[in-house]
This record gives structure tokens, sequence and C-alpha cells, in this order.
């Protein structure tokens, strides 16, 4: 009987392995790149804790003499205005967002097919206004006069339903994850164009879709200038940015002024949190769009992949 030949088994490699050494720099590297990004808003947020008084004598600090909540409850006084402003920005970023990444996907897929004659035309279109604007004034003269968005939320809106910049996106999003046999394949099938791109296109292309979801949301929560220009007359609509903005700017005109404006202002002014203030106002607005953050990560990250592994 013959001996049996010994195998050597070679350690599982992966391809893209690297070795311990390496794996400890990288890790150190990922973990000093993220110290650097949440300590700064950790020092907000204890700043927006921190006393008046310990702002005064110490400046900014890790560790402040004394921590007050004061920022917070002069937020919180205004009462049933600060709730109603949460509602329209939660209202206008989600309802913008749903028909901005509707509008986008819907200007974006005839880009995408090579058998759309005037795609060339409609692309120049879209690049050209990245390039040359109207301006501030036609903007908002068709805005309010032509279009009539003025006290409504439409005008908080529909000026940034479409952006050039997401449409690019989008666009190279279609290029590299749809191949042109699918197309081919649901025409043959015997499927319409809106069949085709909400059942069949829409699915191999969601990162791209929470991609720009994301960048949508990120502009219509911190979006504050177009209730400054269309809303006068209807506080009830403003946004919650515009709303914490009113207030900053009426504290630092209390603390610049109050020698003008009698014994009381001055008092007020005294106690009044403009520092503390300005940082619980980033919490208050960061919060709720950081929290939102988690429900696309794992989307913008397959999205940013997208095209490096070719299957």
């Amino acid at each position: 009987m013959l001996p049996t030949p010994s195998v050597t088994r070679r350690p599982n490699l992966r391809l893209n392995a690297v070795s311990a050494p390496t794996e400890t720099v990288f890790h150190a590297v990922l973990l000093l790149f993220s110290l650097f990004c949440v300590v700064p808003f950790l020092f907000v947020v204890i700043i927006s804790f921190t006393s008046e008084e310990s702002i005064r004598q110490i400046g900014y600090s890790f560790v402040p003499q004394s921590w007050s909540t004061q920022a917070y409850a002069y937020v919180f006084r205004i009462g049933d205005a600060l709730w109603r402003s949460y509602f329209n920005s939660f209202f206008i970023t989600a309802v913008g967002t749903a028909l901005s990444v509707l509008m986008t996907l819907l200007y974006a897929y005839p880009l995408f097919r090579r058998d759309f004659r005037q795609r060339h035309f409609f692309n120049f279109l879209s690049f050209f206004t990245m390039i040359f604007g109207g301006g501030l004034v036609p903007t908002y003269i068709i805005c309010k006069n032509v279009l009539g968005l003025s006290e409504n939320y439409a005008a908080l809106i529909v000026p940034m339903l479409f952006s050039p910049f997401n449409v690019i996106i989008m666009r190279t999003f279609l290029q590299t994850s749809v191949p042109t046999e699918l197309i081919e394949a649901a025409t043959i099938d015997g499927s319409g164009e809106y069949h085709t791109l909400f059942r069949i296109v829409l699915p191999v292309v969601k990162p791209g879709v929470a991609t720009v979801a994301l960048l949508n949301a990120l502009a219509y929560w911190n979006e504050w200038f177009l209730a400054l220009l269309y809303i006068r007359q209807n506080t009830d609509l403003i946004p919650l940015q515009y709303l914490l903005m009113k207030m900053q700017r009426n504290a630092d005109f209390i603390a610049k002024n109050s020698h003008l404006l009698g014994a009381e202002a001055a008092n007020v002014a005294v106690n009044l949190p403009s520092q503390s203030l300005k940082m619980a106002l980033v919490v208050l607005i960061v919060v709720p769009i950081a929290c939102a953050y988690p429900f696309f990560q794992r989307f913008v990250v397959a999205g940013l992949t997208i095209g490096s592994v070719k299957g």
C-alpha cells in the first residue's frame, strides 16, 4: 500500500489582506480622523451647557467653571413657535427631498438613454445653469410675481427642486450601474418606459437615489434664505433655521445696544447667554439631521464604491 503524500495547507489569505502592523496604522489614522470629526461637536455641546459667567472669565473650555442650561431655557421660552418651526422644517425637508429626487431621476434617466436624440441638448441646458444664473432680483420677481410663491410652503420648496449637480450625480450612477442590455431586455418583454424606470432601473440605483436624497435633505434642512425672501406676514410657516437666526440676531442687537435702550435692557443684556446661545442653536439644528444620517449611511457607502468593481 503506497503511503499517502502529505498535503501542506496554506493559510487562507484574502486578496486585499494587509499585515497586522499596517492594519494597526490604518486603525490609528481612522481613529484620529474620527476624533477630529467628533471632538469639535462635543466641544460645541459643552459650551452650550456652560454658564455665561464662566465664558467671560476663562473663555471656551472643555472643563468650564460652572454649568448652566440658561441658553436652552432662553430658546424653549418661545414655546409653541419653536415646535411649529420644527414641524415646518421636517415637512419642508421631507416633501422637498421626495419631489426633488423624483425630478432628478426623471431628468437624469433620459440623459442616460443613448437612444434619446435630444439628450445632448438637455445635458448642456442643465450644465449651462451651473455656470450662468439669472441673479437674485429676476429670480425673486419670477417666483413671487409670476409663480405666486409667497406666504406658502411652495415658496420654500419649489425654488430648490432642481439641481444640475444632482442630475450629474444621478446620470453617472445610471451609466455605471445599469447595463444597456437590461433596458433592451425590458423593452423586448413589452415593458413601458415608466415601468422600466420604476420597477427595473430604480432598484438597481438605490445607492444613487439615497445619495441624492441625502444631499437634498441637507440643503432643505439648512435653508433659511428663502424664508427671509418670501415669508413676511405668515410667521407660522417659517422653518427652524430662520427662527433661530432671528433669535440670535435679536440677542446680538440687545447685547450691542443695551446702553441705548435703557436700564431694563441693560439688565437683560447682562443675563443674556449670548455666547452659549450660539452653541445651543447649533446643537438644536445639527442633532435632527445627524440622527437621520445613519439611515442613509449604507446606501451612501455603496454609492461611493459603485463602479469600482465590474461584475
